[in-house]
């Protein structure tokens, strides 16, 4: 099971993401930043914030959906907010999408805010809501079921320390897990945690029995060459002791976000 985590920077280098995704083919796709507007008369939109321009590509989630015609899409909104096109403004979703090959059943999932809740009229003041989605699927070639989970992690003005916020999502994350996880399941968590490696949130994670596997296996950057600045860790990818790792890579090239996608094959 080839296993692909990524930031998708709200669809700013869209196409080369696509074709990346359409390529790497993975059997179980989390994206975080993913934009879904429906009704836009562009492919391009504006995302306008505190007199910053930032753009976005006006519907992620159904580009990469039309690219892996052979998965289950997931989308889980955690907020609505508009997007400008012109003088236009359009209502756009903003979240996580999931993305599982249709040969992998999901047995059991659950979508719910580990920080906040949803916001219909607007995106909101910082740190803004966060949601998190977990599949439990079954493999029938290994006959093994695992539980993966993936989020986008509080961003806080003030960098990437350890806040009360921090802690109470990290306490609404475990709550999740504990909700549809098995006792033989195996577990993996990745995504866009925006944390650093020493944070109590990792610490958490590994205290329920998760080995973290970027820092562990010696990657010291999970940013591209479009990030700018430090530190440069925000992506991670877990598993338990159960999850039979046979490779674990973070992708350097090619460059489709500002964030590096994580790969993991399990077997």
């Amino acid at each position: 099971m080839r296993i692909l985590s990524l930031n998708g920077w709200g669809g700013r280098l869209g196409e080369e993401l696509v074709s990346y995704i359409k390529g790497a083919d993975p059997d179980v796709f989390c994206l975080q930043e993913v934009t879904n507007t429906p009704d836009a008369a562009s492919p391009w939109l504006i995302y306008r914030d505190g007199g910053a321009e930032l753009p976005q590509r006006a519907n992620l989630f159904a580009e990469v959906a039309g690219v892996l015609p052979g998965h289950q899409a997931f989308f889980c909104p955690a907020a609505r907010g508009p997007l400008h096109h012109g003088d236009s403004a359009f209502q756009s979703e903003w979240g996580l999408a999931t993305f599982v090959r249709r040969s992998l059943p999901v047995i059991g999932q659950v979508q719910d805010f580990i920080h906040g809740a949803f916001s219909a009229d607007g995106f909101g003041e910082h740190p803004r809501s966060r949601n998190a989605h977990a599949v439990r699927l079954h493999d029938y070639a290994t006959r093994r079921t695992t539980l993966i989970v993936h989020l986008h992690g509080l961003r806080e003005l003030d960098g990437k320390g350890d806040t009360p916020a921090r802690n109470t999502q990290t306490t609404r994350l475990i709550e999740l897990i504990d909700r549809v996880r098995h006792q033989h399941d195996g577990l993996v968590v990745c995504g866009d945690f925006n944390v650093l490696p020493e944070s109590r949130m990792l610490a958490a994670l590994r205290d329920i029995g998760l080995t973290e596997l970027v820092t562990t296996r010696g990657f010291i950057d999970t940013r591209t060459s479009y990030y700018s600045k430090t530190p440069r860790f925000a992506d991670y990818m877990l598993v338990s002791d159960n999850v039979g790792v046979r490779r674990f890579e973070v992708v350097a090239a090619p460059e489709v976000s500002d964030h590096r996608a994580l790969l993991l094959e399990i077997g």
